[in-house]
């Protein structure tokens, strides 16, 4: 067991390993502030489920009524519909940057009731609202559903993945567009996706470049981009940008521990102080076992149980680890694969570390 979690740990290790900078494109390290898809949710009726629906809820039959209402059927007065075959959904959806009335974008379908499954139904025309409360999509379609879910008369259920969420692939029409203001404001913003001083320097470096004295640093997150006004002299500056190549600055030393798989993450730029390890076992050992006793022929005696226990207390041979200033990451896991150290002891060495100030990194927990 111990083999094959240090196999895994040193095969994790060699992709993280020091190695020399890669450069990588700007666009992957952030984005430009504004350029960014916004939000969408609805609320609406889906039919044409096989007795799945929410039967008779009080606000899936206010909702039918308004949508029978716009098609011009008019329902009687005290009437209350069942509705077996309909239920009451949640829309939502991602409207892209710079996305045109007409474009079609995908939407999401989620019941708030009782239904059991969407398999098979079908969205009646819904509006999507934005945060302002204005109207940006209208959706409906028919849903693919990747769940299912089955019930006997005897009340047995059978459930496959989740029957009680859709997605209908273009399924709404965008009917407003969203301005972002990348074209005309005075200045533009970009933004890392991580805060680093160094990194957005050497962007900023990479940027004034290209374009002299265009990018200023605003904080360790933001640079401020005074480019050309207009969008055609604007959107190729900003392509240009996205594909500059820099090298990002090292990550810093980093200890990720999942407390609940017992997994334990260590980065290339963790290093450790002077520090020696000491770790031993101690196995204890109970058996328990019965022994019978039978009474003699004639002798009128009892058959008698009586308890043996035996204890057995090993403790294994205890070995030091030291590490030299400045020991590296390989060097951590070769003297804790000596060690025979399991990911439970692993996540205490850490610690133990962390607290005698002999590991130069943050633990992060999660």
């Amino acid at each position: 067991m111990f083999s094959r979690f240090f196999l895994s740990l040193v095969l994790a290790i060699a992709m993280v390993a020091p190695a020399p900078a890669m450069a990588e494109r700007v666009r992957d390290l952030g984005e430009f502030q504004g350029v960014r898809a916004n939000q969408l949710t609805g609320y609406g009726v889906v039919v044409g489920l096989a007795g799945t629906g929410d039967d008779n809820l009080e606000y899936l039959t206010q909702a039918m009524k308004g949508t029978a209402g716009r098609l011009g059927v008019q329902l009687p007065a005290g009437v209350s519909p069942g509705l077996k075959n309909a239920a009451a959904v949640v829309i939502t959806a991602d409207l892209p940057a710079f996305a045109k009335p007409g474009q079609r974008i995908d939407v999401t379908i989620s019941t708030i009731g009782k239904a059991k499954s969407l398999r098979g139904g079908a969205l009646i025309m819904a509006p999507l609202y934005g945060a302002d409360g204005q109207i940006y999509a209208m959706a409906q379609g028919n849903l693919a559903v990747g769940g299912l879910g089955i019930t006997a008369r005897d009340g047995s259920q059978l459930t496959v993945n989740v029957p009680t969420v859709g997605r209908i692939a273009e399924g709404a029409s965008v009917e407003r567009a969203v301005s972002s203001g990348f074209d005309s404001g005075e200045v533009l913003r970009w933004n890392l996706f991580e805060a680093d001083f160094l990194t957005v320097q050497r962007v900023r470096d990479a940027i004034n470049t290209r374009f002299p004295q265009s990018a200023t640093i605003e904080d360790g997150v933001t640079l401020a981009l005074r480019l050309p006004a207009g969008a055609d002299s604007r959107a190729t500056a900003m392509a240009s940008i996205e594909m500059l190549e820099i090298t990002p600055a090292e990550t810093a030393a980093r200890v990720i521990i999942n407390s609940r798989t017992g997994t334990v993450v260590i980065n290339s730029a963790v290093r450790l102080s002077p520090a020696a390890i000491s770790h031993g076992k101690l196995v204890v050992k109970i058996d328990e076992k019965s022994q019978v006793s039978q009474p003699g022929p004639l002798s009128r005696g009892q058959t008698a149980v009586t308890p043996a226990s035996q204890i057995d207390v090993q403790e294994k041979d205890a070995k030091v680890a030291l590490f030299k200033p400045g020991a590296s990451l390989s060097s951590l896991v070769d003297a804790l694969n000596k060690l025979g150290t399991s990911p439970s002891d692993l996540v205490a060495i850490l610690e133990a570390l962390k607290q005698a100030g002999a590991l130069k990194a943050e633990m992060v927990v999660i």
